[in-house]
């Protein structure tokens, strides 16, 4: 009897754990590549020395920022803190192709002034949160 009732125990504990896993209200995450551009410091960083200069630049960097955000095309951007490299900061851009993502880059006007330059690679993230597709609700 012990046994039976300890095989019973078994198949329905077994039966839980099977259908637990083939629970089809999950799906798969979908995973989209984004690109990661980081920003470093460029060339023209120590000779763009006019205070007056570089804040036009730096204003034309953030507000070109914003635009991109409010297309939907730049997903996150920030700077680094201290670091051994020359890296400056980061954007993830949503873009299909390379050649998409270093046109938007080129509209940066810290970018074309040469205080940064720029390595840009694929990213792969989930669609969620600020990855979702497409313009941001505000």
């Amino acid at each position: 009897m012990k046994f039976i009732l300890t095989c019973i125990i078994c198949l329905l504990f077994l039966q839980t754990t099977v259908s637990a896993q083939k629970d089809s209200t999950k799906s798969e995450p979908k995973i989209k590549q984004f690109w990661l551009v980081i920003l470093k410091t460029g060339p023209k960083d120590k000779e763009i020395k006019d205070s007056i200069q570089r804040s036009m630049i730096f204003a034309g960097h953030f507000s070109n920022m914003e635009r991109l955000h409010k297309e939907g095309i730049l997903k996150v951007a920030g700077p680094f803190g201290k670091n051994d490299f020359t890296w400056r900061g980061l954007f993830i851009l949503d873009c299909a192709t390379r050649e998409e993502a270093e046109k938007y880059v080129k509209t940066d006007p810290s970018i074309a002034a040469g205080i940064f330059i720029t390595d840009i690679v694929p990213w792969y993230s989930e669609q969620v949160g600020s990855f979702v597709p497409g313009k941001p609700k505000e």
